[in-house]
């Protein structure tokens, strides 16, 4: 085996591990870490990436943003509920700099933007 493959092997068993904890903290985000997951799979070992783009919960998901760029409505409402919520919590509660409060909410509302644009079916 060589280096790189080797090194998208890691990377690929490191998201699915991201993956796994994001199911039961709420804080990680599950799907992301698995689409890093299939990618680096797809380079290293294709097995394992057909594995997971075939999962019963998490492979329509995949499929949907590898082939199509979809991103359900459901996971839009999700994701964009929590930003906003930990936009509140940093601007409004958080012991934070006001720069590093002000910083995360653009980053967030930028990728608020980016998900809100996609295609939902």
């Amino acid at each position: 085996m060589n280096i790189t493959k080797a090194f998208y092997l890691t990377l690929g068993w490191i998201s699915v591990a991201l993956g796994a904890l994001g199911i039961i903290m709420p804080i990680l985000p599950t799907t992301p870490f698995l689409l890093v997951a299939v990618w680096a799979f797809s380079k290293s070992s294709p097995a394992m990436a057909a594995r997971i783009r075939g999962h019963k919960t998490f492979g329509p998901m995949i499929v949907a943003w590898q082939d199509r760029g979809v991103i359900p409505i459901t996971a839009k409402i999700l994701a964009t509920t929590m930003m906003s919520a930990a936009a509140v919590y940093l601007l409004f509660f958080s012991p934070a700099p006001q720069w590093a409060a002000f910083a995360a909410c653009g980053v967030m509302l930028g990728v608020e933007v980016f998900i809100l644009t996609r295609p939902s079916r």
